[in-house]
């Protein structure tokens, strides 16, 4: 069997953190979705790591590391990872292996993101500008090139025939992209001869095989529910499918093979770039959730809006992705409040709505505010959940009683010890 993991909100839940809390509990980690456009930080031993595109259970010794074939590699950012890498001696040749289907990030597919964002003036969709989008437009318009096509003498054939079609393309939009396509593509070979070191395996076949002997697999989300691109909140989406359905498209698991499905969420709510944000908060509760939660993206450094928990998206989320298990993230950051507010309900065109309806841009929308007595408890230091404030308590029991399923962990910081499990 295979469990998952997976952000509930619009990303940045802190996935990166429990997958390295749980990895000592699975013998692999898969990465099965998105690019280099996610951030995953994990903070143990005094030291911040924040990782891209490789998976997080890289820094434990006994587990193995897959890139699957839903992921999109940017060689130039997946060797930067690699070199960032080196000073902790780790076997990475023995850890990591790369799917051979896994579509790559051509410096073209970056130039083409950056085209199409500046020729959408006011109406761009807030785009990290890391090729993924185009990347996935030609992976399903059947142009895309695979690590296993660096296995061929003729890839750079290949590469060439994209590339130039790529720059008839930023022509197209006719807008004032300046670049040297010679410095950016001597760089994206660099990569490749870095991508090149490491094992490309047979995906699907290694996880079917990995299963037959009974070994432990865990999947590894990027960004967040309300990004994917079916059901998230369209177009500010991303381009690929980040709920539990990705997990088989992008690792070739059967659906009858997913076990446990390990949902993540912050205690409050965050977004970043564009795109609706029901409880999104302009007062000095949403400056304060930033400041103390450090709400930047770990990928774009980009300020994170904020907000109160948003129940009915949370809702959603569990229920598409078919939850069994939630961990939630951050509850420190909301110490210090009297009250603490969640959204249960919108007004939606004029009648109370509690399941996330097709548009919640703008006015559409007003969010229902249930309201609850805070905690001003430092939960830092706490490492037992008998030690947890009793409103925090309460918290977590009505968002139980609400999603109807187990909270198992609760987050009180950055740091792998700061975790509660109860």
């Amino acid at each position: 069997m295979v469990d998952l993991l997976l952000g509930l909100q619009w990303g940045d839940e802190g996935k990166g953190k429990i997958v390295d809390v749980l990895t000592k509990d699975y013998d692999i980690i898969a990465r099965f979705q998105g690019g280099p456009n996610a951030g995953h930080t994990l903070e143990f031993n005094g030291i911040k790591h924040v990782l891209h595109t490789i998976p997080s259970g890289i820094f434990h010794k006994n587990a193995i590391n897959i890139v699957g074939n839903g992921v999109v590699i940017d060689p130039v950012i997946f060797k930067k990872e690699l070199d960032n890498l080196e000073k902790f001696n780790l076997d990475i040749a023995a850890k990591l292996f790369i799917s051979r289907k896994a579509h790559l990030i051509l410096p073209t597919h970056r130039l083409l993101d950056a085209a199409s964002e500046t020729a959408k003036g006011k109406a761009k969709i807030g785009s990290t500008l890391k090729g993924i989008g185009p990347t996935y437009m030609d992976k399903t318009g059947r142009n895309g090139m695979r690590v296993g096509d660096l296995e061929f003498d003729n890839w750079k054939d290949k590469y060439r025939s994209l590339a130039n079609k790529h720059e008839g393309m930023i022509a197209y939009y006719n807008v004032d992209i300046q670049y040297d396509l010679k410095e950016l593509e001597d760089e994206f070979c660099e990569g490749i001869e870095a991508l090149k070191k490491l094992k490309f395996i047979d995906s699907e076949q290694y996880v079917f095989d990995a299963m037959a002997k009974g070994k432990k697999i865990l999947a590894e989300g990027a960004q967040g529910s309300l990004l994917d691109i079916d059901f998230g909140t369209y177009p500010f989406v991303t381009s690929s499918n980040t709920t539990a359905a990705g997990a088989c498209t992008g690792l070739g698991v059967a659906p009858g093979k997913i076990g446990r499905v390990l949902g993540i969420f912050k205690a409050y709510t965050t977004r970043v770039g564009s795109g609706p944000f029901p409880t999104e908060l302009f007062d000095d509760d949403g400056q304060t959730m930033g400041r103390v939660g450090n709400e930047f993206g770990a990928t774009t450094g980009r300020p994170r809006r904020c907000g109160w928990l948003d129940l009915v998206a949370l809702k959603y989320a569990v229920q598409i992705n078919g939850v069994t298990d939630l961990m939630m993230m951050k509850a420190d950051v909301l110490s210090g409040f009297e009250s603490i507010k969640v959204c249960t309900a919108y007004t939606y065109k004029g009648k109370k709505v509690e399941h996330l309806p097709y548009n919640i841009e703008g006015n559409n929308v007003v969010p229902v505010y249930t309201e609850l007595k805070g905690w001003s408890k430092d939960l830092t230091t706490l490492t037992k959940a008998s030690e947890l404030p009793p409103a925090l308590n309460a918290y977590i029991a009505f968002l139980e009683e609400q999603l109807e399923v187990p909270i198992k962990i609760v987050s009180v910081g950055p740091d792998r010890l700061q975790t509660i499990h109860r």
